[in-house]
């Protein structure tokens, strides 16, 4: 099979396209022909030597998320057939021709829904549906300021708040990206030229500020986003684009009850992901199957332009996803 293959650490010339083995599904496994992958910002740090593999995912094939045909069945699979058409997470691995996957971490793409389009899916809907539902107990009538609403997460996100009847504050950086989120709907966003919004937050709220805040950028971001928060308010780290440390007033976390959460997905145990998969499959889909929900695409590259892929997407000008051929 053909594979993008990490070289070693370094720019986007590190990654070269190669001919190497199909992996072969073990027990309870199954092989995806992947048609679709997706790019994600840990596939730009790991290419630059900052975000290593989790155990048991390859060191050397980057990508996050697939969608493609089961085409081999490993021994005592039951779930699949040859040719059913699935998508899902791993840790690596699917800027390949081929992948494996535990078959309970694998999703069945619903009649109607594209490859294309699921392969969009998996990463930034069970992200931002994790983080805003299940780790921010968002809720209808609840407020919640997502920051770099214009990335795969942010537009995600947007629409699983407003889908839950919760009201959005968007934040992005520049007014061509502000104008390409007003198809999501006539929410509030902010275009930020600095990393002080928190007054502006709590105008936009009456003073009250918000429920819950998705924290993609981190950073310098990160005391502003706590200070935007309404009493008992709830943030949810999951980015740091805009740096790891933060200085932060926690006099402030005590007085208003504040809660922080930290998660990520790519480094969870295997019940963790097939928890993952079942979050996508019961929660996302039914959404998504009823309009409620769609992927937001930028662009598609060929597998052989993987390097020009994450140039495009370091530009930080992609709005959506931004996905590889396969």
């Amino acid at each position: 099979m053909h594979a993008v293959i990490l070289r070693e650490h370094g720019g986007p010339d590190v990654l070269e396209l190669r001919e190497i083995p199909s992996p072969e599904p073990g027990p309870g496994q199954i092989r995806v022909r992947v048609v679709y992958t997706a790019l994600n910002r840990a596939d730009l740090l790991q290419r630059a030597g900052f975000y290593p593999a989790p155990p048991g995912s390859p060191r050397d094939i980057l990508g996050l998320e697939y969608a493609g045909y089961v085409d081999a069945l490993g021994p005592g699979v039951l779930r699949w057939k040859e040719g059913d058409p699935v998508m899902g997470l791993v840790g690596g691995g699917s800027y390949a021709e081929a992948l494996v996957v535990h078959e309970r971490e694998a999703v069945a793409i619903p009649a109607g829904l594209s490859l294309r389009d699921a392969a969009a899916i998996p990463e930034a809907f069970v992200t931002a549906y994790d983080a805003l539902v299940v780790r921010g107990r968002l809720g209808p009538g609840d407020t919640a300021l997502i920051h770099a609403a214009a990335s795969g997460v942010g537009t995600a996100a947007v629409q699983i708040a407003a889908a839950l009847g919760a009201r959005v504050i968007g934040t992005t950086r520049t007014e061509g990206k502000r104008r390409s989120l007003e198809h999501l709907g006539p929410h509030t966003w902010m275009v930020l030229s600095a990393s002080r919004f928190a007054d502006e937050v709590r105008q936009a709220t009456g003073g009250r500020g918000v429920d819950v805040v998705l924290e993609l950028v981190g950073g310098a971001y990160v005391p502003e986003s706590l200070a935007s928060c309404a009493h008992r308010g709830r943030l949810v780290l999951v980015g740091l684009t805009g740096g790891a440390s933060a200085s932060l007033d926690l006099s402030l976390v005590l007085r208003q009850r504040l809660e922080i959460h930290g998660t990520v997905l790519r480094s969870r145990p295997l019940e963790e992901k097939i928890e993952a998969a079942s979050l996508l499959e019961r929660r996302i889909l039914p959404l998504l199957t009823l309009g409620r929900l769609a992927p937001v695409i930028d662009r598609e590259f060929p597998l052989h332009q993987a390097s020009e892929a994450h140039r495009y997407l370091a530009t930080n000008t992609s709005v959506g996803k931004v996905l590889l051929k396969i």
